[in-house]
Formats: structure tokens, sequence, C-alpha cells
């Protein structure tokens, strides 16, 4: 019983943590739009202030057009 007991426990910590990531990024995308929407800032810019990769801001802006 304590092996099942450990299954569920390590589960529901793997689950914690897989939203606190989900919830990071989708501040760090409402963030980004922000600064590229308000502010006009080049990727560069905006990559440096939201302590992120360009890449990431390339994609945010990418969603942005459509």
């Amino acid at each position: 019983m304590e092996t099942v007991s450990n299954f569920f426990k390590e589960e529901k910590d793997f689950l914690y943590r897989k939203g606190e990531v989900k919830g990071r990024e989708e501040e760090q995308v409402k963030i980004v739009t922000n600064l590229v929407a308000q502010l006009g800032l080049s990727d560069e810019q905006v990559a440096d202030i939201a302590e992120v990769p360009v890449s990431f801001v390339k994609g945010v802006r990418g969603g942005l057009k459509g």
C-alpha cells in the first residue's frame, strides 16, 4: 500500500509543479504582450526587460498579428 500512496503523492507533486510552470508562462506572455502592444518595444528590448528569450517574444508577437 505504501508504494501506491507514494505514487499518488509523486503524481500530485508533478501536477502541481506543471501547473506552476504553466501559470508562470501565462504571466510571461501577458507581460510580453503588454510591452509589445503598449510600448512598441523591439523584440530584444522586450526580451531583456521580461527576462525571456527573444524567440519567446517573437512567438508572442506572431500570435498577436493573427
